[in-house]
């Protein structure tokens, strides 16, 4: 809906927090390298309900694995805020905002696949953020 693309025409991967794993890696090669993708988007949004949790060091079952890979994030961006926790919007914005440039630099360290595409000009990779109060996507800064 928020490309304006009918079923089929987008491959989504989706996971809570928008972090890189063997798994994702491995959807997102598929996708590029054999079912011809040729734009890849990380799409983080506003008021992350994963970046709230990470940011408030959350514990939940298999939640608090998931979030511990957002944490580092948290822990990089907190250091400039004297208010810590998912009350601070700026705060939780930021994280989401870096939490979606790690992802970015983690798939070009983390596949070489994906990484030699994109140096060919054959793949895009690209990072966003989609505001849910708007319904725009800003791709600026990423």
């Amino acid at each position: 809906m928020i490309f304006d693309q009918g079923i089929g025409d987008l491959f989504s991967i989706r996971i809570a927090g928008n972090f890189v794993n063997e798994d994702i890696l491995g959807s997102m090669e598929f996708a590029c390298k054999l079912a011809g993708t040729k734009v890849l988007v990380v799409l983080g949004h506003t008021h992350c309900g994963a970046i709230k949790g990470a940011c408030d060091r959350a514990e939940l079952g298999n939640l608090t694995g998931m979030l511990s890979k957002i944490t580092p994030v948290v822990d990089a961006v907190e250091v400039n805020y004297e208010q810590k926790g998912s009350s601070n919007k700026e705060l939780v914005q930021e994280v989401a905002n870096h939490n979606v440039k790690r992802a970015l630099e983690q798939i070009i360290e983390q596949s070489p696949v994906l990484a030699e595409m994109e140096a060919n000009g054959e793949l895009l990779i690209q990072g966003g953020m989609y505001d849910i109060e708007t319904g725009k996507v800003i791709f600026e800064g990423y």
